[in-house]
């Protein structure tokens, strides 16, 4: 019998708890958690989403920057946005951050780091123009900030006028109490972070004035002119402009020298009269910050290495097994509920098979259980000298709870065996095909409101709906007549699935539930198939068979990807039930925003590699210019540049035979001056 209380709904319920935190802070100007709490439990849902895919139905968590704008403040868009941070909870996620950087500036060296406190405050920025402040702004939603101008200026330590400073720059640093001046004021707010953000949203600026407000300047939005080369060079002037700077920001290079800051700062961190979670590692030449620039949410350039998290000790009553929507066969321990760093919980990840055996977790174990890199905590390690002579090894199941025999993939990237057993029926296995409908009725895919998870567990239970299209063939006769069920609700649940059928191609890409097919992968195929008669072709296996070579050319489509499309495609309940649903929805074209430049209304396709910059760069630029990237060679296209380092001589020859442009990769540096 498969639990309940699984791994999605403990995960829906901390996403709940993050919007809630997020209200609380942004809407309603009454913080209830530090900003360590809520920022942990925003990057741990990323880092849990991430690892298991099929939890991604239940919210993009990356868009929780902050909140739209109080309404009590007048809102100003940042001149540029003030992103969100990737998160790093370990060694090996630095690795990887230095590897990406590396990759996509098609270099071999590694880039010299600002290594800087992550102070636990609140972010502002201050916009001077001639030296003289104008504005200040909190972060917002991360597109438009409040203007708090009045509040700001009450802090001492932000100047009001700077000197030989440039015609215009955006100052950017975080606000925060000290904790010596905290303990004046714990009567009245919960924790250092809630009484700076507190005093920011007061109308009344007196009222702000009254709190011992502090702030550390890390770093700048706009700057006109640019007369900085480095990270630590503007944190130079950010000094001698009269702007506090933190002692402990320094520079690093190697590996070594980042675990070395880390652990040295986290080792003194409970003397430290602030409090800090983490440290920010930022590629320390400007220029290069411009190349690698950022993804949607987060700089590419910038990440967060958190400090540990708390531990606590409980005991395992049970060993459950769920099935995801992707098939994941995944384990988690039910335990005598237990705080850890200020939550109360009863489930902890034992990850896999695998991770079972190595620890030896049994259960009845005692326990330490660890809130660390996600969400839902972590068994740390058994107390084995408190384990009873009766106990048993835990035995994996190898088969899903639908009956089916499970396995382990073989990674197509890293050539190693999958740690994650998987049922791989998709639609035909009840369990997975469940998970798949919640997927869809999420926020980041269809969106209907009233179609819960609760409710659509009661709706399988009861037979209303098994398949995507029943959504939108619903009995509301028989609705009516259960518990709970008025007028109204039902109304709008019928109102929800009705605007619900109008969707736009990547959203429903994203919402069939395909492995891997994320989000961003999601408007990476949308941008190619652009219609979703085109899409439609996937069904069919010659055509298919096609498609797959083109979409290999695509940047963010991979051998992984690729195979998982085929999968998905080739297995036929999974078609059948694809179809059925495309036939009930009105599924708009994908029209992706084309910026204006020198590439402008060109369509641009690349093969090979390059020496100055990688494939990803050039793209990026290219779409910056206005071009219009191509995954396949067409008499649409209007450049094929190729690169020196293996160039598909195939799509050479057909745009020669076309008579396409075909630029070497020195041209191509030509038409962009450079």
């Amino acid at each position: 019998m498969i639990e309940k209380k699984n791994i999605k709904k403990f995960y829906l319920d901390k996403v709940k708890k993050l919007i809630k935190f997020n209200e609380a802070y942004f809407e309603k100007d009454n913080p209830i958690v530090s900003d360590k709490i809520f920022d942990e439990l925003k990057k741990e849902l990323l880092d849990l989403s991430n690892k298991y895919p099929f939890l991604k139905e239940i919210k993009n968590i990356e868009e929780v920057v902050g909140s739209k704008p109080s309404e009590k403040f007048k809102k100003i868009k940042h001149t540029k946005p003030m992103l969100s941070l990737t998160n790093a909870f370990n060694k090996e996620d630095m690795f990887d951050f230095g590897k990406k950087i590396k990759n996509y500036l098609n270099i071999n060296t590694q880039e010299e780091l600002s290594a800087e406190p992550k102070i636990d405050g609140i972010s502002a920025s201050l916009r001077y123009i001639n030296g003289k402040m104008v504005y200040g702004l909190s972060r917002g939603d991360g597109i438009f900030g409040e203007d708090i101008t009045e509040n700001l200026s009450t802090i001492s330590e932000i100047p009001k006028k700077i000197f030989n400073a440039p015609k215009i720059i955006d100052v950017r640093g975080e606000v925060y109490i000290s904790k010596k001046d905290f303990e004046k004021l714990k009567n009245k707010f919960a924790n250092p972070r809630n009484a700076a953000g507190g005093s920011l949203r007061q109308k009344n600026s007196k009222e702000t004035k009254k709190i011992p407000l502090k702030f550390f300047a890390y770093g700048a939005g706009e700057i006109e002119p640019k007369t900085f080369k480095d990270q630590t060079e503007l944190l130079t002037n950010l000094k001698k402009w009269g702007f506090p700077i933190n002692k402990y920001c320094k520079k690093v290079k190697t590996l070594e020298e980042i675990e070395k800051a880390h652990s040295e700062l986290e080792s003194i961190r409970s003397s430290l009269d602030y409090d800090v979670d983490g440290i920010v590692y930022k590629v320390n030449n400007l220029s290069l910050q411009n190349r690698l620039g950022s993804t949607s949410n987060s700089p590419r350039w910038a990440i967060a290495y958190k400090f540990s998290s708390v531990k606590a000790i409980s005991k395992i009553k049970e060993i459950a097994i769920q099935v995801g929507r992707t098939g994941a066969i995944t384990p988690v321990a039910k335990i005598d509920p237990v705080t850890v760093g200020g939550v109360v919980v009863s489930n902890a990840t034992l990850h896999n098979e695998d991770e079972i055996s190595r620890k030896d977790i049994r259960v009845n174990d005692i326990i330490l259980v660890q809130r660390a890199g996600d969400v839902i905590p972590q068994v740390l390690s058994v107390d084995k000298s408190k384990r009873s002579v009766k106990s048993k090894k835990f035995i994996f199941p190898t088969k899903c709870l639908c009956g089916y025999e499970t396995k382990k993939e073989t990674s197509l990237t890293t050539k190693k065996k999958d740690a994650v057993r998987r049922c791989s029926r998709g639609y035909e296995c009840n369990f997975i095909a469940k998970e798949k409908l919640k997927h869809i009725v999420s926020k980041d895919a269809f969106d209907i409101e009233g179609l819960g998870k609760k409710v659509i567990d009661n709706f399988w239970e009861l037979g209303l709906i098994k398949t995507p299209s029943d959504i939108f063939n619903l009995d509301y006769k028989k609705i009516e007549k259960l518990e709970g069920w008025g007028n109204l609700s039902i109304k709008n649940l019928k109102n929800a699935v009705s605007s619900s059928k109008n969707v736009i191609l990547d959203k429903f890409i994203f919402s069939i539930g395909i492995r891997h097919i994320g989000q961003e992968n999601a408007k990476i195929l949308a941008n190619f198939f652009k219609r979703s008669e085109k899409f439609s072709e996937l069904f069919n296996s010659k055509k298919r068979k096609e498609i797959l070579k083109n979409l290999d050319d695509l940047d963010g489509i991979g051998e992984t990807q690729i195979k998982s499309i085929e999968d998905f495609f080739s297995n036929t309940k999974n078609a059948q039930i694809i179809q059925s649903l495309m036939n009930v929805l009105s599924i708009k074209d994908f029209e992706k925003k084309i910026k204006s430049g020198k590439l402008s209304n060109k369509n641009i396709m690349f093969t090979g590699g390059f020496k100055k910059m990688s494939r990803s760069e050039a793209k990026a630029i290219a779409e910056e210019n206005g071009a219009k990237i191509l995954g396949s060679v067409t008499k649409k296209l209007d450049y094929l540049v190729i690169g020196n380092s293996k160039p598909t001589t195939k799509k050479i020859q057909i745009a020669k035979d076309l008579k396409i442009n075909i630029l070497t990769e020195d041209k191509w540096y030509d038409i962009l001056d450079r």
